[in-house]
C-alpha cells in the first residue's frame, strides 16, 4: 500500500477513527497530525504491531511528564521496569535522570516530558534494530508535535541517531547544541552510562553531565527571558 493510498483513507467518510485506519506495516508512514492528543497516541501504541516488539511487550511505554513541557528528554527504549509499569525511565536510570534534572530545578511536573525512540522493550534490553526504530519513529514525531518543546535532550547515541540520523559517537557530540526541525537539541550521556562510571572527578562522564545540564538550564532561562 502506498502512502498516497493510506492518506486517501483519511479523507473518506468513515465511522472509524483516524488511528484505527493506520496500517500495521512499519514501512508505511503515519501522517503528521494523525493524533489530536497523547491519549489517542497511547491507545494506538498499546495496540500497535508495526514491528515484532509488539508481540513481546507487557505495556507500550509512551511517556511521562508535562504534556506541554518546554524540555523533552528522548531515550532509547524501555527496560524491564518500564515494560512492567508502562512508564519511561522509572528504574535506576530513571531515578538518576530525575536527580540530574532536579539538580538544576527541573521537574517532570512542570518543565520536562520524557519519551523514548521505541515504545516497546527489545528482548534482553538489546539495542533496537534500524527497522524497529523506523517503525516506531512516527509516534515520537507526533509526540514532539503535540508537546512542541523548545529543547530536546537526546540521551545516548541511539536516541541521537534515531531522531536526527547523526551517527557520531555520543562522546564526540555530547554537550553540543544541534538544530533539528526548529528545535534545539543537545546530546547527553544516557543515565545508565553514568551508573557504570560513578567517578565524579573532573573530566569524568558524571562531571561532564553536570556541565551539560547546567548549560541546558542556562539555555532554558535564556529562552524564557526572551519570550
Amino acid at each position: 500500500m502506498s502512502s498516497e493510498i493510506q492518506l486517501s483513507l483519511f479523507n473518506e467518510e468513515s465511522n472509524l477513527n483516524q488511528q484505527d485506519l493506520i496500517p500495521t506495516d512499519g514501512k508505511i508512514p503515519i501522517p503528521p497530525g494523525t493524533y489530536n492528543n497523547m491519549a489517542e497516541l497511547a491507545q494506538h501504541c498499546n495496540q500497535c504491531q508495526r514491528c515484532e516488539l509488539g508481540s513481546t511487550r507487557t505495556h507500550a511505554v509512551v511517556g511521562r511528564g508535562n504534556l506541554k513541557a518546554p524540555i523533552m528528554v528522548v531515550g532509547e527504549a524501555p527496560g524491564q521496569n518500564e515494560d512492567e509499569t508502562g512508564l519511561p525511565f522509572v528504574g535506576r536510570s530513571g531515578q538518576l535522570l530525575d536527580k540530574i534534572l532536579a539538580s538544576v530545578d527541573l521537574t517532570t511536573e512542570h518543565d520536562v516530558y520524557i519519551a523514548n525512540i521505541n515504545k516497546c522493550r527489545p528482548p534482553e534490553n538489546r539495542v533496537p534494530t534500524p527497522n524497529e526504530m523506523a517503525a516506531c519513529l512516527p509516534y515520537l514525531l507526533e509526540q514532539i508535535r503535540l508537546v512542541n518543546p523548545k529543547i530536546i535532550l537526546l540521551t545516548g547515541a541511539t536516541a541521537v541517531k534515531g531522531l536526527t540520523g547523526d551517527k557520531r559517537g555520543i562522546t564526540k557530540i555530547r554537550g553540543q547544541w544541534l538544530e533539528w526541525e526548529g528545535h534545539l537539541c543537545m546530546p547527553i550521556f544516557h543515565p545508565s552510562y553514568l551508573l557504570r562510571n560513578p567517578s565524579k572527578e573532573q573530566g569524568s562522564p558524571k562531571w561532564l553531565m553536570w556541565q551539560d545540564i547546567r548549560a541546558v538550564r542556562a539555555k532554558y532561562d535564556e529562552i524564557r527571558e526572551s519570550n
